[in-house]
């Protein structure tokens, strides 16, 4: 309602409603991996954080992996937010992240020998963050040992045993390192007992474990802040603030391909519970889309080549995970996958990167439809039995066989490179705002 009733001298009259605070404040953008991950999130928050003040993680882990080439330096980025680049701009890693603290400061280590600067004044920690211990790392290897031939090809980096500590209650906060120490201990030593329960052949040196952590508290205690209120006094403020979303809405726990998926909520509902931000918050949101679809580890992968052409897809796009090392699945564009994850995360634009890659393939074939006995579905099935008896229904489009790695200008891309990405865009129907065709931060063609 714009207008609300207000009773004056016994009459009812009309008068502007009042904005809240929430309302008047400025609103996010957030960037969002569309399928699998590995789509290229991390060059296109490295593109947009130029022109912002804060960026944030608002889920996963270290488990996740984003690359940024700017120039001839090539950073990777696991718990770090990708704009932390940007020396004028804070880099937020909020508290539904989980956090190794080892391999935080080693990630940083390294990032600083490639170049990195200034980041002790502009990371922020959130001291609700959750702890992944090593021994959450140990339990997931053993998780997955325990499965066998049923594993989920999990990046044994203590993600799930982590988050399930956290769903348990009896997971550790940066919160609780930072305070009390001998409270912390207590804490850390009911946990490893917890798990020892579960995998009697678990080792831990708990007095080892707990004088390294005393070194590492006072490490991050200069990081650490409460971000919640960070973040709504930026708002009111008018910064712009960019959110970077970990892994992909195909691994999302509620949405994707489950089991074989992610612990934490990597769609738009984890930017709002991650960084306590509500939704009325939420502006731009964009969909990364890779031009061709790859997935690491197991799991239903309707569009899989497994061919020529699959292989070719590898090599040409090095297609190897940023944190697993394991060369990724390859397969055609998926637009049922697409518009599933439309759905969920509500995408305002699109990003299509790695165009460039399918610059050799004389013809190319994108999914336009699922179908079961016979009938056009209407919805991503729920369970991977379901998807097994799907039928996947594909156009064929003509090829460009010319390299457009260094195109700029959308209207100089072949004629049939622009079909493409319009058929993309009239089928997901989210208009197409950056097209990516090469690694650096240059390689972009600014569509509107």
């Amino acid at each position: 309602m714009s207008n609300s009733s207000v009773k004056m001298n016994g009459e009812i009259t009309n008068s502007p409603r009042r904005k809240s605070r929430t309302e008047m404040a400025a609103k996010v953008t957030v960037v969002l991996g569309a399928q699998w991950g590995d789509e290229g999130k991390g060059k296109v928050v490295d593109m947009l954080a130029t022109d912002v003040d804060v960026v944030c993680r608002c889920q996963g882990g270290n488990n996740a992996g984003h690359t940024v080439v700017v120039g001839d330096r090539e950073y990777d980025f696991h718990l770090l937010p990708s704009g932390i680049i940007n020396p004028k701009c804070k880099s937020v890693i909020g508290n539904g992240v989980v956090i190794h603290l080892p391999g935080l400061f080693e990630e940083i280590e390294k990032n600083e020998a490639k170049g990195l600067i200034h980041w002790k004044d502009r990371l922020l920690i959130s001291d609700r963050a959750h702890i992944v211990f090593d021994f959450h790392q140990q339990v997931d290897g053993l998780q997955e040992q325990e499965k066998g031939k049923k594993s989920l090809g999990t990046t044994k980096k203590g993600i799930g045993p982590a988050y399930s500590s956290k769903a348990t209650r009896n997971g550790i906060r940066i919160a609780d390192l930072l305070g009390d120490f001998s409270l912390f201990s207590e804490k850390f030593q009911t946990l490893v007992a917890h798990y020892q329960r579960m995998f009697p052949d678990l080792i831990v040196d708990v007095p080892a474990e707990l004088e390294r952590y005393k070194v590492l508290a006072e490490r991050v205690r200069p990081l650490t802040c409460e971000t919640v209120s960070f973040l709504h006094d930026a708002l009111r403020q008018h910064k712009k603030i960019l959110v970077e979303g970990a892994n992909a809405a195909m691994l999302d726990i509620d949405f994707g391909t489950y089991p074989y998926v992610t612990s934490s909520n990597c769609s738009i509902g984890g930017v709002c519970t991650g960084l306590g931000i509500p939704p009325v918050s939420i502006g731009t949101v964009v969909g990364v889309v890779k031009a061709y679809t790859t997935r690491v580890g197991d799991g239903p992968f309707m569009t899989e080549l497994t061919d020529d052409i699959g292989a070719l897809l590898q090599s040409r796009g090095h297609e190897i995970g940023v944190t697993t090392k394991r060369p990724r699945r390859c397969g055609w564009l998926d637009i049922p996958l697409l518009k599933h994850t439309t759905l969920v995360n509500g995408y305002t634009q699109l990003c299509v990167t790695k165009l460039d890659i399918l610059d050799v393939l004389p013809e190319l074939k994108v999914a336009v439809a699922y179908k079961k006995n016979g009938k056009v579905l209407d919805y991503f099935p729920s369970s991977t039995a379901e998807l097994a008896t799907v039928e996947v229904e594909y156009v064929t489009l003509p090829g460009w066989m010319t390299s457009i790695e260094d195109v700029r200008d959308f209207e100089q891309l072949p004629e049939n490179a622009k079909n493409y990405v319009r058929k993309l865009e009239e089928l997901v129907e989210v208009p197409i705002r950056w097209i990516g065709v090469g690694k650096g931060r240059e390689s972009i063609i600014n569509v509107f």
